[in-house]
């Protein structure tokens, strides 16, 4: 089977049978379309004709930027190599071919970088830039409140419905990655500033579109896309003087830091932030660390220092 018909296969297999989000298929797709134009490029036309060895150089080629593309950091290079490793086991499991060539082929170390995190200061500080009373101003500081109020990813907040948000039992519907649901609770303030938003510009926003259930949206009545939610985010950064780079991700590191810097259990952040491993979620208690020194500082009778 060309590598091609091979690719589009598994693609349809993940969207499909495996309910993978609409974004990590079309980062696949990109991954895919990079790795049968290298082997298309050493005369590789079919599947069943590539080897380890090309796996191994189109990984060497995609961190050097060898095969014609942009040079990727080790991460990149081994979400790049997650892509094509799924693919040639799929192609065994389907009888495409007799032999997973990528099995063998281990992603490049990478350094491991704690996320940065707002203070609680920058946060409020952050979330007060947004204090307007135009639609996009209502609009922008619910956004805001919702992610660092629930810990939500951008594609989830960008995506929510209007019912998705239970005032009643002050609890948010998120859509995850793999389709997966989880409800998690959302605070006062952020319930507040929806009510303003829904309330009081919502209706003015969607009266200059076609009808929509998606909760945040543009000026011209439209779902409020993931960039201009960035933009939203990084104006609010620079008016509240902030001099670190962030983004919506951000937001979602800071909630979790501060929920365990707060006494909240690692198993709790995890089913809030909708992570399917807790060792995903550990990486915040590193983050922590000056609070867990603070605490035992003040508690352990032998913390003290001359």
């Amino acid at each position: 089977m060309s590598i091609s018909r091979a690719a589009r296969d598994y693609l349809a297999h993940l969207g499909v049978e495996r309910g993978a989000a609409a974004n990590t298929v079309a980062a696949y797709r990109r991954d895919l379309a990079r790795y049968e134009a290298f082997l298309g490029a050493r005369g590789r036309g079919g599947l069943g004709e590539v080897r380890e060895a090309d796996v191994r150089e189109f990984l060497v080629a995609v961190q050097s930027g060898d095969d014609g593309g942009r040079p990727l950091a080790a991460s990149s290079a081994g979400r790049v190599l997650a892509s094509v490793r799924g693919l040639h086991k799929f192609a065994l499991l389907e009888g495409l071919v007799g032999e997973d060539v990528a099995v063998g082929v281990s992603p490049p170390s990478t350094r491991k970088e704690l996320p940065h995190v707002l203070t609680v200061s920058q946060v409020e500080a952050l979330l007060g830039a947004v204090s307007g009373e135009e639609p996009a101003d209502l609009r922008d500081r619910a956004l805001l409140e919702v992610l660092y109020g629930t810990g939500a990813r951008i594609s989830e907040a960008v995506g929510l419905a209007a019912d998705d948000v239970d005032s009643e039992t002050r609890s948010v519907r998120l859509l995850g990655k793999g389709s997966k649901v989880r409800v998690v609770p959302i605070g006062s303030f952020a319930l507040e500033a929806l009510e303003a938003y829904t309330v009081r510009a919502r209706p003015v926003l969607a009266s200059k579109g076609r009808g929509t259930a998606v909760l945040f949206l543009n000026s011209l009545g439209r779902p409020l896309s993931r960039q201009s939610a960035w933009a939203i985010l990084r104006k609010a950064a620079e008016k509240a003087g902030i001099g670190v780079e962030i983004s919506p991700h951000t937001l979602r590191h800071s909630f979790a830091t501060h929920l365990l810097d707060g006494g909240a259990d690692v198993r709790v952040v995890q089913e809030l932030l909708g992570h399917a491993s807790v060792t995903t979620t550990q990486i915040y208690t590193h983050v922590s660390i000056d609070a867990l020194r603070e605490t035992y500082a003040l508690a352990h009778p032998r913390a003290q220092f001359s």
